[in-house]
């Protein structure tokens, strides 16, 4: 779905709303205002809906702007303001769950139009927060890289390459809007904020006072355990991800290679003498470049088109073994039933470093002369010493058990039935890796990958995931595994 067809059904369940108000029940309210108090509330039950199916999506999209904060004030006289980011990025996941309740009960209380001096307050304070981040988002394409956002005097041209965001997550992955439009769309709200805010007296009430609270805390109480829910207990209701049950990664990931391939390219050309601009297509350009010497033409930089398929972030699925090489094609290749376990971290309760002193003896042998008979004598010649430094991992309780109690007999027995099985985790040391595998009792290989990767192939960590013939079947939370059998039974047939 588009942004501007969403605009319509939205515009279409305000207008309905307001109709009804009007005719059934009488609302004395002037049908803009009305308009304006539907269709904001019925926009921010929405966009709060698609991010509460996945409130991980929109933690993990704070954790992007919490990182691009602390490096823009780094360095600035707000320096001091650098620290609180990394805070708010290791509860990422509770601002998120905050954020996207207070945008649904917001939206509910417009439509509702109770507590109305509250709502509409909250309504503009928020907006104004949405459109200040995707302003920043979009206002960083003026900043080149290596170079700090308040350093005003160094900007330079708009560069797509240069947000240090892509998307701004307004609509979770249901909608992926570009950081412009999403300034402009936050801009254009900002009119109905204002309205509400200053008019809220204005408001229709559909419920008495009483009855409407009690309405508006049930349905508060409702969107907290559904987004718990979707965070803790299983993966998102609805999956808006590229990587949802019944895609096929292999072919998919072919398109969107040869798609990326075929972009049309325009050369553009600048007369060094009358300043004219000159663009043609690649193929035109070959037939005619001998028409543009280089001593008359200076070459710009070269226009992009916009791929024939829309580019996702299966294009970003590589990944690779302990030693580095290439293992994407193995994956997307094997054919038969292949089960991941995605882990976008290994969890663990600290790590404790020491250093040991060891020894490193070095023999000599020697030759001696024992009753007329040579023999072979060994002497200790010399005695190194060395400090080694020592990590010992104190691995998280439950994330053992998942693989414990849950994971490894499922593989065991996937293993005796023919099924391949691999782990993917992200980026880590040989040590650390070893040392999850000994104490988890994992005996299958363990590979790697980009970790923002497999946070969007599944939710859950640990998570599984079966495939077949490069195709996803279907994905688990591990707190939702079934055992081997009903997945044969249910998914395998």
């Amino acid at each position: 779905m588009s942004l501007g067809t969403l605009i319509l059904l939205i515009a279409c369940i305000a207008l309905l709303l307001t109709l009804s108000s009007m005719l059934l029940l009488r609302a004395k309210t002037h049908w803009a205002f009305l308009f304006l108090q539907y269709f904001s509330g019925t926009l921010f039950v929405i966009s709060g809906y698609v991010k509460a199916v996945d409130p991980l999506g929109t933690a993990y999209k704070m954790e992007q702007y919490f990182a691009e904060f602390e490096a823009t004030f780094n360095g600035t006289w707000m320096a001091f303001l650098s620290p609180i980011f990394p805070l708010f990025s290791s509860q990422s996941t509770a601002f998120a769950m905050f954020m996207v309740v207070l945008e649904i009960v917001i939206g509910i209380l417009l439509l509702l139009g109770i507590w109305k001096r509250a709502s509409s307050m909250a309504f503009f304070v928020v907006m104004v927060f949405f459109t200040l981040l995707t302003g920043f988002t979009f206002l960083t394409g003026y900043v080149p890289s290596g170079v700090n956002f308040f350093s005003f005097g160094e900007w330079g041209p708009f560069v797509k390459t240069n947000m240090r965001v892509t998307d701004c997550g307004c609509f979770g992955d249901f909608i992926k809007l570009e950081p412009r439009t999403s300034f402009l769309k936050d801009l254009a709200l900002m009119v109905p904020a204002i309205v509400l805010l200053i008019g809220q007296r204005k408001m229709h009430t559909f419920f008495p006072s009483k009855t409407g609270s009690k309405v508006a805390l049930a349905l508060s109480l409702v969107t907290v355990l559904f987004a718990v829910r979707n965070v803790w207990w299983d993966e998102p209701i609805t999956d808006f991800r590229p990587f949802r049950e019944g895609v096929d990664l292999r072919a998919q990931k072919l398109a969107e290679e040869e798609a990326q391939a075929n972009v049309p390219v325009t050369m553009v050309m600048k007369n060094k003498k009358d300043g004219k601009v000159v663009k043609m297509s690649q193929d035109q350009y070959m037939k005619d470049f001998k028409n543009y010497p280089k001593e008359e033409w200076e070459y710009l930089d070269p226009e992009k088109g916009e791929p024939s398929i829309p580019i996702t972030k299966i294009s970003d699925f590589e990944v690779s073994d302990l030693e580095g090489s290439d293992m994407t094609q193995d994956i997307l290749d094997q054919e038969g039933y292949q089960f991941l376990i995605i882990s976008y971290t290994l969890l663990d309760d600290g790590v404790k470093e020491s250093t040991v002193t060891r020894s490193d003896t070095i023999w000599a042998s020697d030759t001696v002369d024992v009753a007329g008979t040579p023999t072979v004598v060994q002497r200790v010649e010399q005695v190194n010493s060395s400090n080694q430094v020592v990590r010992d991992f104190t691995w998280d309780a439950a994330f053992l058990n998942a693989f414990t109690r849950k994971i490894n007999p499922l593989l065991r027995q996937a293993s005796a039935d023919g099924a391949t099985c691999r782990m993917i985790t992200k980026f880590a040391d040989t040590d650390r890796v070893e040392d999850f595998r000994s104490e988890s009792g994992f005996a299958w290989p363990i590979l790697q990958a980009d970790d923002i990767l497999l946070k969007t192939i599944i939710r859950s960590n640990p998570g599984v995931v079966l495939m077949k013939d490069g195709k996803i079947l279907r994905k688990w939370h591990h707190r939702q595994l079934p055992d081997y059998a009903a997945i044969k039974k249910e998914a395998m047939r």
